[in-house]
């Protein structure tokens, strides 16, 4: 049976998209398409429970996400940041530190409720 053999494709533009919620970070880096090339979330990075909430933990998986990024030869990131947690400040910090990625754009995609459920019907009484 004949070997396959794996193609490397060289990527100078990225999209990173940080999702930070309550328990957990999540990070993809994804080309111009939306297509996926490399994930890493906090969890995935070995920390477990509540531990996987902190800053820490969200630094440590953007910086694996962005190794194996850099190995696929992306210059340029254009960063998407979404949710509430602790992970999208630790995500800024971290890249203003690292200097190896030319960051173009920074974008908040946090979804906004406009108006919400229906109000409660009155009390009877």
């Amino acid at each position: 049976m004949p070997t396959k053999t794996k193609t490397i494709k060289n990527f100078v533009h990225a999209r990173l998209y940080v999702k930070a919620t309550f328990n957990n970070t999540l990070v993809n880096v994804t080309d111009d398409h939306g297509n996926s090339l490399v994930w890493s979330s906090s969890g995935n990075v070995g920390f477990k429970g509540s531990r996987k909430s902190t800053p820490f933990a969200a630094t440590t998986a953007i910086e694996k996400a962005l190794k194996k990024a850099q190995d696929l030869g992306i210059k340029k990131l254009s960063v998407y940041l979404k949710g509430p947690g602790l992970g999208r400040d630790a995500a800024l910090r971290f890249l203003r530190s690292k200097r190896d990625f030319d960051v173009d754009m920074i974008s908040d995609v946090t979804p906004v409720a406009h108006n919400g459920p229906r109000a409660p019907k009155q009390r009877k009484g």
